[in-house]
């Protein structure tokens, strides 16, 4: 038998290759002559950068970068074995992760290191980067990524703005850096994006995803008003209305950003990755496909990595089966996918603690019944 297996991460938990490699234990304890290809997977968001790097036989790069609130850190990106590419998470570098829950204040984060990793991907030689826009603690529509760039944002009194979301809305000109022509156009940036939200408005960055960021009711119309005021100064400058393109609210407003004033292209996460890993070319000759992540939930069918999976195995008629730590979807949710088998890997009551400290084991276990059931079916 010939199985593929192709899980995002588990989180708290588990690397995707980790997952990857509990899966094949299982499979291989249950029959070690079957023939097993892993392709850890990810959706643009934590492990994208790694994954992908990994993949072209690259290595990870670590350079000092400021965080959300404009203290030094560091922050890691890939390169690929070639040199050409770059792969990078903004969260590397302007996560909300980064802050402690009292720290959270997109009114006055920036995304200002996220743009020094941009720079030094730039400054390396690459001509392509790829980037994963999920996990923001900002609100700022790009201008902290632009800045580090070069980038300059003036306000009325033609003073230069720091670079963060309360001055979005007092924004008045934005001033391209003096070397705009070696990053305009001669550089492709394609970024991973998970979500369609506009940049502002009801479903935009600021009402959607400013609350979780620390703004409060007050907060979150100010950030939506600078956010609409910032789409206007960006159509000035690039000639393009961004602002209602889906995905361009992602990372508070980064998507915009970077459509903007770089000519970025927002592409689905899971589809990038998929491209980028060649996944579709090894499904030749396989059999089953595993797939699963940490939680199945609604989410999961609005393009995490099970639903891109499923989507192409199914276009070959290959039948796909999912694993998770944690299985909220009914049947009916299931049958959508589809799937032909999914489960969670835990065996009965059990803390949070104690699956996170024994997926691997219960990963390998699922895996071993969940091959003994397909071979059953097959028979």
């Amino acid at each position: 038998m010939h199985i593929l297996i192709a899980p995002d991460k588990f989180k708290d938990s588990l690397t995707a290759a980790e997952v990857c490699d509990a899966i094949r234990e299982g499979i291989l304890l249950y029959n070690s002559n079957f023939d097993v290809i892993t392709i850890p997977m990810a959706d643009g968001g934590n492990g994208t950068a790694e994954i992908l790097t990994s993949n072209t036989g690259g290595a990870m790069h670590t350079v000092p970068v400021h965080d959300p609130l404009m203290r030094k850190i560091k922050a890691s990106y890939g390169i690929s074995g070639d040199g050409k590419t770059a792969f990078m998470e903004m969260a590397a570098a302007s996560g909300l992760e980064l802050l402690k829950d009292e720290e959270r204040n997109c009114m006055i984060t920036s995304t200002f290191g996220t743009g020094e990793l941009l720079l030094d991907a730039i400054n390396h030689g690459v001509d392509s980067i790829i980037m994963g826009i999920g996990g923001s603690a900002t609100t700022d529509g790009g201008m902290g990524m632009a800045a580090a760039l070069g980038f300059q944002f003036t306000g009325e009194d033609g003073k230069v703005l720091d670079p963060v979301g309360e001055n979005l809305i007092k924004v008045r000109e934005i001033k391209k850096p003096a070397d705009f022509s070696s990053l305009s156009g001669k550089i492709r940036i394609r970024v991973a994006c998970d979500v369609e939200n506009p940049l502002y408005g009801k479903n935009g960055a600021a009402f959607i995803y400013g609350p979780q960021k620390g703004a409060g009711e007050k907060e979150v119309k100010i950030l939506d008003e600078g956010l609409k005021n910032f789409a206007v100064h960006l159509k000035r400058f690039s000639g393009r209305d961004v602002s209602h393109i889906p995905g361009s609210g992602a990372a508070g407003g980064l998507g915009a950003g970077l459509m903007a004033l770089l000519n970025g292209e927002l592409v689905p996460g899971v589809k990038l990755v998929m491209e980028e890993t060649g996944f579709e070319k090894h499904l030749e000759g396989i059999d089953l496909v595993i797939t699963g992540e940490g939680k199945m939930d609604i989410q999961t069918l609005q393009g995490k990595v099970v639903h891109g999976v499923c989507k192409i195995a199914r276009l070959h008629n290959i039948p796909v089966a999912a694993l998770a730590g944690s299985m909220l979807l009914s049947p009916e949710q299931l049958q959508s996918l589809p799937v032909c088998y999914a489960a969670s890997i835990t065996t009965g009551p059990m803390e949070l603690t104690q699956a996170l400290k024994n997926a691997r084991e219960l990963i390998r276990n699922a895996a071993w019944n969940l091959v003994g059931l397909f071979c059953a079916g097959r028979e």
